[in-house]
Order: structure tokens, then C-alpha cells, then sequence
């Protein structure tokens, strides 16, 4: 279980830790906490976001259940740098949105003593690792996987089932459109959803070779 640390002034080096799981697992949770711990100790705090998630604010990190810290919405990673210059903490929500330089920003931060803490999805849609997230879990000295709870079972969900009619890798939303589901409940979903796409696609094949025979 990763204990919080505290910056050592005394060591050349920081560190990277990493909070990733599903939708609705608590990720921006446990970030905004860490972040306002670090505020409280008087640690010089910065805080960054993708300039493409205004979902509940265009400045603030905001979480699900509306607990909130001022961020810095950023175009790319490449502008943290800069902007953390000085810093003891950084932190970095929806890090999956990022391009793959966010992992060498976290890394040359964490080189230069800074205590860096990212929060992520760690999955897409589909899946699949998202984005960068698997290479910073890798080189992260803490990684703490959240779970959320599955809407049809009751159990640890991992698993972001994306209700809405869309192959967008990225797509902002909320309960509308994603629910958090376990590994059983989230493989029968995406069955039912193969079932009846190719149903989809067998109707309108059958409708089209109908139109062309009347013709």
C-alpha cells in the first residue's frame, strides 16, 4: 500500500505517482486530496490539465462528486515545464489525454526533485491502455489502481463501458454516456453490442440487395 511521502530537500531526486482506474473510480479524488495536503504542509503546488477537458470548468480540476482545486489548462506537455518552474509538487489530471511527451515532462520533473502526481484512465473504451498511461505507470515509482463500482453487479469495476453511439478514441462525458462495469459485466455488454451491430449491418444489406432487385 503506497504511504504518502513527504519533498526530502536533502534528496537530488523526486518522484512519480500515478492514480489511474476506471470512470467514476474516484482518480481526481484522491489527486485533489494529495494536491491539498501538499497546500496545507506550504509546499509550492501546481496543478495542470488538458486544455480539452472543460467538462465542469474551463480553470478547474473538478471531481464527480464536485470537490474541486484551481488548475492550469494546458494545450500540450510540453508547456509544464515552464509553468512549474520551482515547484515542490506538480500534479496532472486526465494525463491520458496528453501526447507522449507528458511522459519525459513527469520524469525530467521527477529528476529534478519535484514530487509529481498523475491521474489518469488507464483504460480506453475499448480496453485498451490509454494513451500514455501504461508508460507512466511503468516508470512511476507509486501507482495506485482505484476501482469503481459495477452498475450491474455490485462489483469492483475497471472496466469505462461507453454507452453512447460513438468510435471517437476521445469523448468527454459523464453517466450519459459511460458507466463503470466489472470484467463479466463489461464482456457481456460489448457482446450484446457485437450482436446487434451486425444485426444492424444485416438489415441494411438485405434492404439494399431489396432495392436493387426491384430496380
Amino acid at each position: 500500500m503506497f504511504l504518502e511521502n513527504t519533498v526530502n530537500h536533502k534528496e537530488q531526486f523526486g518522484w512519480i505517482e500515478v492514480i489511474c482506474g476506471s470512470m467514476f473510480s474516484g482518480k481526481t479524488e484522491e489527486l485533489i486530496r494529495r494536491l491539498k495536503r501538499a497546500k496545507f504542509a506550504r509546499q509550492k503546488v501546481e496543478i495542470f490539465k488538458p486544455a480539452v477537458d472543460v467538462r465542469y470548468d474551463d480553470e478547474m480540476v473538478v471531481s464527480h462528486d464536485d470537490n474541486e482545486i484551481r488548475s492550469t489548462p494546458v494545450p500540450a506537455a510540453a508547456n509544464i515545464p515552464i509553468l512549474a518552474d520551482g515547484c515542490d509538487v506538480v500534479g496532472i489530471d486526465e494525463a491520458q489525454f496528453f501526447d507522449d511527451e507528458i511522459v519525459r515532462v513527469c520524469n525530467d520533473l521527477a529528476n529534478k526533485g519535484v514530487r509529481v502526481i498523475v491521474a489518469g484512465l488507464d483504460m480506453d473504451f475499448k480496453g485498451n491502455p490509454f494513451g500514455p498511461m501504461p508508460y507512466l505507470m511503468a516508470t512511476a515509482e507509486y501507482v495506485t489502481k482505484v476501482h469503481a463500482i459495477c452498475t450491474k453487479t455490485g462489483n469492483l469495476a475497471q472496466y469505462s463501458y461507453r454507452k453512447a453511439q460513438s468510435d471517437d478514441l476521445v469523448l468527454l462525458g459523464e453517466v450519459d454516456e459511460y458507466e463503470p462495469l466489472s470484467r463479466a459485466a463489461y464482456y457481456k455488454s460489448m457482446l450484446r453490442d457485437k450482436v446487434r451491430h451486425m444485426k444492424v449491418n444485416d438489415a441494411q444489406e438485405i434492404n439494399s440487395k431489396e432495392k436493387k432487385s426491384d430496380a
